[in-house]
């Protein structure tokens, strides 16, 4: 299936990019998997601009297996020669799993020790047989991460619909009242954010915030930035704008001449 392009700052210069939802024996553990492409002329690099989901991935590339962790700002990567990666958003209940602390993965990665993962991912991707080898790959993703018959926890499964209802309800913009739609306390929401996910709940609805307002200032050049600063909850369009600098580098206006030059 053709992937969403939300929290990428500039599509036009994707590679070709799929997203592939994920089968129920790994839905509690992933979100979904997205496996770029490329082949650049040599010589040239192509900078892929993400505002990144705020969460963690298992990336199989040529040369390994990487664990990145949640970002708290704009990331970049630059693409040269031809290449793929097969991916996997992580959901928050995943991280038990990898016996991995997510906030100590803020901003950065580390090697993964899955050689198993590595060879079958890469296996599928160098085949020949061209024809279903994206779903080839997925499907050893999906085998490397239920072989060890993991059960997520209560606790992990909280963690789970707590991002589920940040990214899926945009009127909720306080903390307070995410924790009283799950029914707990904002300190219970708190202490399960930064087990499972390594970033607080308002930084969650700041993450999704900056992802539909660059979406919009993008894909509509026309709207009034203003109005889509009230309608996605901030207090006015100075506030809106304080966070583009702060966390893309950039002000909403430069960024949608920006995204109109590409």
């Amino acid at each position: 299936m053709e992937g969403s392009t939300k929290g990428i700052l500039y599509p036009a210069r994707l590679p070709t990019f799929n997203r592939f939802p994920a089968p129920t024996p790994v839905a509690d553990l992933v979100q979904w998997f997205w496996i770029p492409e490329w082949d650049i002329e040599p010589g040239r690099t192509s900078r892929q601009h993400l505002i990144a989901y705020p969460a963690c991935n298992v990336v199989v590339e040529r040369e390994g297996v990487i664990l990145s962790g949640p970002t708290t700002r704009a990331a970049y990567r630059d693409l040269s020669g031809s290449g793929w990666a097969v991916g996997a958003l992580l959901r928050p209940a995943a991280l038990p799993l990898l016996g991995h602390d997510p906030a100590s993965l803020r901003d950065s990665e580390t090697e993964l020790a899955a050689e198993d993962l590595h060879r079958a991912v890469a296996a599928a991707m160098n085949s020949c047989d061209v024809g279903g080898r994206h779903e080839r790959a997925v499907g050893a993703f999906v085998q490397w991460l239920g072989s060890g018959g993991h059960v997520a926890s209560e606790e992990a499964l909280l963690a789970n619909r707590m991002v589920d209802l940040i990214a899926a309800e945009p009127e909720l913009v306080l903390m307070e009242d995410v924790a009283s739609r799950l029914a707990v306390s904002p300190r219970t929401l708190q202490r399960v954010a930064k087990k499972y996910v390594g970033l607080s709940p308002s930084a969650l609805i700041r993450r999704r915030r900056l992802q539909d307002a660059a979406e919009r200032a993008r894909s509509n050049p026309t709207a009034d930035l203003a109005a889509i600063a009230v309608e996605l909850g901030y207090a006015d369009h100075a506030h809106l704008t304080n966070d583009f600098r702060k966390y893309l580098g950039f002000t909403p206006s430069g960024y949608r001449r920006s995204a109109g030059q590409t």
